[in-house]
């Protein structure tokens, strides 16, 4: 049942984030193969300009390994792997660099990092994972959100990952995007919460004037098969045709993307929006064309 497809980056986040070529990159602990790999292929997409934070040695060893030539690039050395995270926060919060990219380091000691109020990384807007997925080259893609951050998000932070992943979809081109707030069920039913929920949220989205198609909530094959949607009766521009996916909590959304992956080969792009700048947290077992694809759709959401 596993797929052996092999992950393939899509060429619309390579044609947006090349608007945007030579950012400034702050690689958190890079001297592991795999995170070495994907910054060598976003150099040769000319997408950043790698400052790399680690061990010296094991990065030029990488590098060699890869013949890969960052004789033009910043290296800090830094062989403690927990210390990278705090350089990079402050690199960022200096405007020295304009995305984080987490090489080999845990996830949680990363962001807590750049959650501290000290670094000014983070205002007013929550914080979201957007994952942007796809299958072929040249699919539209699928965007989930918020499948690896807020665990279980409360209406007021529902809101804030809604107009988060709006935003970054007109940035790839969509316009108006069909967002499918996701439930068990197309019935609002006391006893299914998340149902009620996305109930709530398309009325508020309505009442905030939010530029998008909200609508919920809709069970998985209702978001995204027109001829489900149709028996079930369900009359929506988002019902079976969907751009987003907002998921009830993080396992639903986790869930998903890596099912879309380990099943249908599908490239799972992943960046956290709605701080200062874009970070890029790929898990360590990423393809490192998936991890390309992230870094793509990092560039992709700096203003």
């Amino acid at each position: 049942m596993l797929s052996n497809k092999e992950i393939l980056c899509p060429h619309n986040l390579l044609d947006h984030s090349a608007k945007k070529k030579g950012v400034r990159a702050a690689i958190v602990n890079a001297g592991k193969p795999l995170a070495m790999l994907s910054v060598q292929d976003a150099v040769n997409e000319k997408l950043i300009e790698p400052v790399f934070i680690g061990d010296k040695k094991e990065i030029i060893k990488c590098a060699e390994d890869l013949t890969f030539d960052i004789s033009q690039y910043e290296i800090i050395d830094e062989p403690v792997e927990n210390n990278t995270a705090p350089i990079a926060a402050k690199l960022a919060s200096e405007d020295k660099v304009r995305i984080i990219v987490k090489g080999h380091i845990h996830t949680d000691i990363l962001m807590k990092e750049v959650l501290k109020r000290d670094y000014g990384l983070i205002g007013k807007t929550r914080l979201s994972h957007i994952w942007h997925l796809t299958i072929n080259k040249d699919d539209k893609p699928l965007i989930i959100t918020d499948g690896a951050l807020n665990v279980l998000p409360n209406m007021k932070t529902k809101l804030h990952i809604l107009r988060n992943v709006v935003d970054f979809s007109k940035r790839i081109g969509i316009e108006k995007p069909k967002v499918a707030v996701l439930s068990a069920t197309e019935e609002v039913i006391e006893s299914v919460p998340s149902s009620m929920e996305a109930a709530e949220l398309t009325k508020l989205a309505k009442f905030e004037n939010i530029k998008a198609d909200v609508f919920g909530p809709l069970a998985f094959d209702n978001c995204i098969s027109k001829k489900s949607a149709a028996i079930k009766g369900i009359k929506n521009n988002v019902a079976g045709d969907a751009d987003v996916l907002l998921v009830p909590s993080v396992e639903t959304g986790n869930s998903l993307v890596k099912m879309m992956i380990y099943f249908c080969g599908a490239c799972a792009a992943g960046v956290v929006v709605g701080g200062k700048v874009p970070i890029v947290i790929t898990s360590r077992s990423d393809e490192a064309q998936a991890r390309l694809a992230s870094i793509a759709a990092a560039v992709v959401a700096l203003d």
